[in-house]
């Protein structure tokens, strides 16, 4: 009999919820949807979504093994897990418009077959590599083939469109609003230029201005049948417009100091550039990892020559125009990475109703890969962030199981000294012999390899077990 932990269930649903079995995911469904959600999986839309990847694959377990962990009556679905759980708040812009795309793809798919989604939030979406993937089947209903309304249309606005519109820092705005932000909130921070310009015009402008009248007049809310080909053309129509409105918004993200890092950094020659590839490479052949932890990727460099090493990839960056161009560059080039905006000298926090709906980074990350690699960054994280050694090295120590592939920057590099601004006493003692002393507490250095004409040392540490 398995034992389940009850902040690993959702709740919010009352068709339903998820919940993880070891490494199974599994979803109760409640008696009167349950048939619901059988005819859907059996559809046609459904076949075709599951075999593209983008609706997460599903089948009927034998609940025995459950049953007394679920309410009266309820039935079982079982779903194939996703590698690594992420949530909007960890997206760069891109990301979050994709996982628009694919939402707006499966509304209007559904169409022509009787079905649609009652709800469109990302947090229905999750990514594999930097593909999204739709996993939520309790969002699909059946519909009235002569209502022309969607009633996901709101939330799709609060959620997607009013976000990117908002600007490309998406984080705090998912920190601080689990349901996405209002048009209300948006309105005083726009320019009157903006507000009378699409899609700030239509998506803030126009709804504040009549906003009175929407709440004085019920009947705006009531349903209002038409003929099955109108109301058809009426919803393929908005879907439509919500697409160019999301294209527009979610135009590449501008340049920022660190998404151009490596084309305009000089601290390294190519040659010296080339050696520390070419060590990276060997080490990836030499201990081919199954899953890498890229921290502080930046634009991806390394974690692409990982991916096509085989590795299944999560690359994580403070700096969002940075991750936005990963994403965009491991999505066209098809590559096992999935980019995610996060500073891990601030993670993720767990968010939600106790703390219990979305789980910290930490959690998630936590002796999940056989390889972190810490190449350029803790030099940022001693400096910037003023953590000391040990507390980055014991980290380092929980987030793998097995290798860790470090760069050390001593303090006379000059991306060292630029970071200090002259306070260079404060960190005279972190040579390479106090690094190799603080990492035998946790590790084994089992490869080194020092930059010719450099302050860097690379290094290949195995966990102590």
């Amino acid at each position: 009999m398995t034992t389940l932990v009850p902040r690993e269930r959702s709740f919010r649903d009352p068709s339903g919820f998820v919940f993880r079995a070891g490494q199974r995911v599994l979803r109760a469904v409640e008696p009167s949807v349950f048939a619901t959600l059988k005819r859907f999986l059996e559809s046609q839309p459904a076949q075709r979504f599951m075999a593209a990847g983008q609706l997460v694959n599903t089948w009927f377990p034998d609940p025995g093994d459950f049953a007394s962990e679920l309410p009266f009556h309820y039935r079982l679905a079982e779903h194939e897990p996703v590698p690594f759980v992420s949530y909007p708040s960890e997206w760069p812009a891109e990301m979050l418009a994709a996982a628009g795309r694919l939402t707006l793809e499966l509304a209007g798919q559904c169409l022509t077959h009787g079905w649609r989604l009652k709800d469109a939030t990302p947090y229905n979406v999750l990514f594999r590599g930097a593909s999204p993937v739709f996993v939520d089947l309790l969002s699909f209903e059946q519909r009235d083939p002569r209502d022309p309304l969607w009633p996901a249309y709101a939330q799709f606005v609060r959620t997607f469109l009013l976000p990117l519109l908002a600007g490309s820092e998406l984080t705090p705005i998912w920190l601080a609003h689990r349901d996405g932000i209002e048009p209300e909130q948006l309105y005083p921070s726009l320019s009157w230029t903006r507000r009378l310009t699409p899609p700030a015009l239509t998506l803030v402008s126009l709804p504040i201005w009549f906003s009175r009248r929407a709440v004085s007049d019920a009947r705006l809310y009531l349903p209002r049948p038409t003929g099955p080909d109108r109301a058809s053309f009426t919803l393929s129509s908005m879907f439509r417009t919500l697409r160019r409105q999301l294209d527009r918004l979610s135009s590449p993200s501008r340049a920022s100091r660190w998404s151009k890092y490596l084309d305009t950094q000089t601290h390294y020659t190519p040659r010296q550039f080339a050696a520390k590839e070419s060590f990276v490479s060997s080490i990836l052949r030499e201990f081919p990892p199954r899953r890498v932890l890229d921290a502080g990727a930046n634009t991806g460099h390394f974690s692409e020559l990982a991916a096509r090493a085989g590795s299944s990839v999560i690359a994580i960056d403070s700096d969002p125009a940075a991750v936005g161009r990963l994403w965009h560059r491991a999505s066209s080039r098809k590559l096992d990475i999935q980019p995610l905006v996060v500073d891990l000298c601030r993670p993720t926090p767990a968010l939600g109703w106790r703390n219990f709906e979305t789980t910290s980074f930490l959690d998630r990350a936590r002796h999940g890969f056989d390889m972190v690699m810490m190449l350029a960054l803790i030099h940022h994280m001693l400096i910037s962030e003023r953590v000391p050694l040990e507390e980055i090295l014991d980290l380092a120590s929980e987030l793998t199981t097995n290798l860790l592939l470090i760069e050390f920057v001593e303090p006379s590099d000059s991306m060292f000294r630029r970071l200090t601004r002259g306070r260079d006493a404060l960190y005279a003692h972190l040579t390479a012999s106090y690094f190799e002393s603080a990492c035998a507490n946790r590790f084994q250095i089992l490869r080194k390899q020092h930059i010719a004409e450099s302050s860097r040392t690379l290094y290949l540490l195995r966990r102590n077990r």
